[in-house]
Parts: structure tokens; sequence; C-alpha cells
């Protein structure tokens, strides 16, 4: 004989299933709507807040937000034919903001790939310093730019240099966050390989744990040189020196000077856009090249 109590007992444990999803559905709704109204007050208060402490007022001058970049393109437009001048005179200041950029991610690079490996479990050298070198990198990555190249300035004077040691600093931490990251998903076996014929320290890093992490690695760096482009050109507005520099002097002078700024805008524009795709480009060959060789 069919057991009668079978379906109903189905049915009943198909139901109190539905009403839990719905019930937890119910609670995901009200919590979200609870967040959204609290990320609304505090971002409706930090506006108030930021516009009472400002010099002017936010809607009182948002009618000439549009004026700045007018004026500069007026003066750009009826100085059109100096722009390949323009060009030609400040190349040596974006080669200049391209070279800080370039060393300070070679150093930076380095450096956070040393800390990474001295900061990874199974391969740091001095295990019980690992939370040492991790702070470190903490305080480096916290430390902006602009800070560190201000106090370098004051001590050194303007140029590059402090603008490099400012970048470089900053980039060995971010960098150091990132390659350690890597470092987690590497294998350990080359490793204890390595060790048990008494390869050094030094040895088992290169030759067991770089060549599984150098794509990822690469791709990285290119990355943060893309970053470091744009702070060398922000630097420069602080005596940095690079292009930034040229910048704020063509907007300083302002009518008269617009031309040479809107020429320099479109030079950090064909750059930052260059060197954006050509990262790009490279850093899907480094990460996928290897896999659709593969497929082939």
């Amino acid at each position: 004989m069919a057991d009668q109590t079978a379906a109903p007992a189905y049915g009943s444990a198909t139901a109190h299933i539905r009403e839990s999803y719905i019930a937890q559905t119910r609670r995901k709704r009200i919590y979200g709507a609870v967040l959204l109204a609290i990320f609304v007050a505090l971002m409706a208060g930090g506006f108030i807040t930021a516009d009472e402490r400002n010099a002017g007022g936010f809607w009182e001058g948002l009618h000439q937000i549009f004026d700045f970049p007018a004026a500069v393109l007026s003066e750009a437009g009826e100085k059109i034919g100096r722009l390949p001048e323009n060009l030609l005179e400040y190349l040596p200041a974006l080669i200049e903001t391209i070279n800080i950029a370039a060393v300070a991610t070679l150093v930076g690079a380095f450096g956070g790939a040393v800390l990474s490996m001295l900061s990874t479990r199974g391969m740091a050298l001095w295990p019980r310093l690992i939370p040492l070198w991790r702070r470190m990198m903490d305080i480096m990555r916290a430390i902006p730019e602009i800070v560190i190249a201000l106090i370098l300035i004051f001590v050194l004077g303007g140029g590059p240099v402090p603008a490099m040691i400012a970048i470089a600093f900053h980039t060995v931490g971010a960098l150091g966050k990132l390659f350690s990251e890597v470092n987690e998903n590497a294998s350990l076996k080359p490793v204890d390989g390595l060790a048990s014929v008494g390869a050094t320290w030094t040895q088992r890093m290169l030759l067991g744990v770089v060549p599984q992490v150098a794509p990822n690695w690469l791709s990285y760096a290119l990355l943060r040189f893309e970053i470091n482009i744009r702070a060398s050109a922000i630097l420069g507005f602080v005596g940095a020196g690079g292009i930034g520099y040229e910048l704020k002097n063509a907007m300083a002078w302002g009518v008269g000077r617009y031309d040479q700024a809107a020429a320099i805008f479109l030079l950090l524009f064909i750059t930052i856009v260059a060197v954006d795709q050509i990262g790009s480009a490279l850093r899907d060959r480094l990460t996928h090249g290897s896999r659709k060789d593969l497929l082939a």
C-alpha cells in the first residue's frame, strides 16, 4: 500500500524552503535599502560640509565650470599654427617625465620583489620578520608621493630626483603587496628541491620562484608604470620637474600661454593613451599568450 504521508511531507518541506528563501530575500533587500540610505546620508553630509568649508560655493561657481576649458581651447584654436612648435618645445619635458616614471618603476619593482619574497610564508629568509616587512610595505603605500616629494624638495631642491625617489618609495610598497599575493600561488616544490641540494636563498628564489611568477610580476609592473607617469606629471606641480612643472607655469601665466597649456595637455593625453594601449597589449600577451599558443 502506498505511503499516503509522503506527498504532504514533501509539499510541506517545499513550502518551508520557499518561505525561507522569500524571508532571506526580504532581509537582503532591507539590508540593501538601509546601506543605501546610510550611503546617501553620508554623501549628502560630506557634500554639505565640503561646500560650507570651500572658499566659494559649489552651486554659485557651477556655471563657471567650463570657462577655463573654453578659454584654453579658444586660444589654442586661434594659435593652431603654433601647435607643432609647442609640441616640439615641450617634448624634452615629456621625455623627462617618462624617464622619471621608468626609473621609479624599475627601482620600485626590484625593491617590491625582494620585500614580497621576504614577506611570503614558505619563501621568507627570516620567517619571524614577516610582519615587519609587511608593515613596512603598508607604510610605503600609506604615504602619498606628493608628501614625500615635498619633503625631498625641501632637502634636495627642485628637480626630477625628488620625484623619482618619491614615486619609487611608494611603488615599492604597492608592487610588494601585489607581488606577495602572486607569490602565495607559486608552488614551493622547486624551492624545496633546490634547498635539498644546498642552494642558497637567493638561488632558490631566482631559480625556483621567479620563473613561476615573472609573467604576473611584469604585468603588474607595466600597470604601475602607467600610474607612475601620471604621478610624475602631477608632482611637477610642486616643483619636481618634468612636464607637470611646465604645465603649471603655462597655466600660471594665464591668457597668452593657454596655447602652450593645450599643447602640454595634448602631449600628456597621447602619451598616457599610448602607454595604456601598449601596456594592455603586453599584459595580455604575458598572461594569455602561452594559453593561446597551446590552443593553437
